[in-house]
């Protein structure tokens, strides 16, 4: 296969006219990158190039040209089973400065928590060369760690006020799947998102800081596995999750509030059957702003902020879909999610990570042993 591969699908957006591309833009989809074996998380370099991480424990850069370099050296110990492994990196917002990176992993235990495992965050600096990781540092780990290869979450955020960083970070953890009730636990990380600094300090305005009953790290609970983040053009963070069989879930985390797992969803067990009670609201739990029935399994997730689909996608969230292999677009307006439309049809491919790239257009990697970086370009 060459390395460029296009393949036109018209797309029709629904119920908007009047605006330029009103019927919607015609999407071509452009391999960029083949040869990735579960690539998992994107990042783009100042210089052109990609920064991908693969779930076995590989990060690497991806040239322009689409040829892959090498593993980089230095990354921690991985624990790569299941659904755990080198998940998420970002870009530090002054890397072009200070070419600081932030990724995390499922980190494996030691000492008493030998055998298990869990979700941590690093910082690292890459190389002049890139060829390596340098000062790698683990910033946040996940208490407590368990023997399991499921739901780690781990979607990384930099908090933005004013459009300037805050100094923070936002990480997704999912609660391990069989230790479903530890989310409404708040003396655990299990299906939390926690907001720390960039040093691995705590921020002294989280919502549990200078509790006795509550981790300061914490930023919101209730959470299943959370494994799509991303910041909303006025600087709110946006969540995707997981649910069981149905329930997936779009939510805007805010500070201390409980999204309800496993107390209530919109799912049910796998092969049928309630979970807990089987309601759907409970008071002191919010309620998704979308949740899908049946399961899409959303992973990464991205805002258009640029001009490059017309104006009426402009502003829209698009949510990648790994069992129903396309895009998921949400219209938006006030804070609510008023329409949704797929994306992609016919992509035939599991969508792990969704990214606005600098130059305004859509990439995503595909999720599967000879995964792809795409690129999604538009038309009127």
């Amino acid at each position: 296969m060459p390395p460029f591969r296009t393949a036109a699908l018209a797309i029709s957006s629904l119920g908007l006219s009047g605006a330029l591309w009103a019927a919607g833009p015609a999407l071509s989809v452009q391999s960029v990158a083949q040869g990735l074996e579960h690539p998992w998380g994107l990042a783009f370099l100042p210089d052109g190039r990609y920064l991908v991480t693969e779930r076995p424990g590989r990060m690497r850069i991806v040239h322009s040209d689409g040829r892959l370099g090498p593993a980089l050296a230095g990354l921690p110990a991985v624990d790569a089973q299941g659904q755990g492994g080198l998940l998420d990196v970002v870009l530090d917002s002054d890397f072009a400065r200070n070419r600081q990176l932030y990724f995390c992993y499922a980190e494996p235990g030691s000492g008493a928590d030998q055998g298990k495992n869990g979700t941590a965050l690093a910082s690292a600096r890459l190389s002049a060369d890139a060829s390596r990781l340098e000062q790698v540092k683990v910033l946040f780990s996940q208490r407590p760690k368990y023997a399991s290869a499921l739901h780690f979450g781990c979607r990384i955020v930099e908090r933005m006020v004013d459009g300037k960083s805050d100094g923070t970070l936002f990480l997704t953890l999912g609660e391990r799947s069989r230790y479903k009730e530890e989310a409404q636990n708040l003396q655990s990380h299990l299906g939390k998102i926690v907001r720390i600094a960039k040093d691995g300090s705590i921020p002294r305005d989280n919502p549990f800081a200078g509790r006795t009953d509550a981790w300061p790290e914490i930023w919101s609970y209730g959470h299943r596995n959370p494994q799509g983040a991303a910041l909303a053009p006025d600087g709110r963070l946006w969540a995707s999750e997981h649910g069981p069989q149905g329930g997936d879930e779009v939510n805007r985390p805010e500070p201390g509030k409980n999204y309800g797992w496993p107390v209530i969803t919109y799912g049910e067990n796998y092969g049928g059957g309630k979970i807990g009670a089987g309601i759907t609201s409970q008071q002191g739990m919010e309620q998704p702003l979308h949740q899908w029935t049946p399961s899409i399994a959303p992973s990464g997730m991205a805002f258009i902020t640029s001009d490059r689909y017309g104006v009426p996608w402009k502003g829209s969230l698009v949510v990648g879909a790994l069992k129903f292999m396309r895009l998921e677009r949400l219209t938006l307006q006030d804070g609510k999610v008023t329409a949704t439309e797929p994306l992609l049809p016919r992509l035939g491919q599991r969508v792990r990570d969704v990214r606005q790239g600098p130059d305004g257009w859509l990439y995503l990697l595909t999720d599967a042993p000879d995964g792809q970086l795409l690129r999604i370009t538009a038309t009127r």
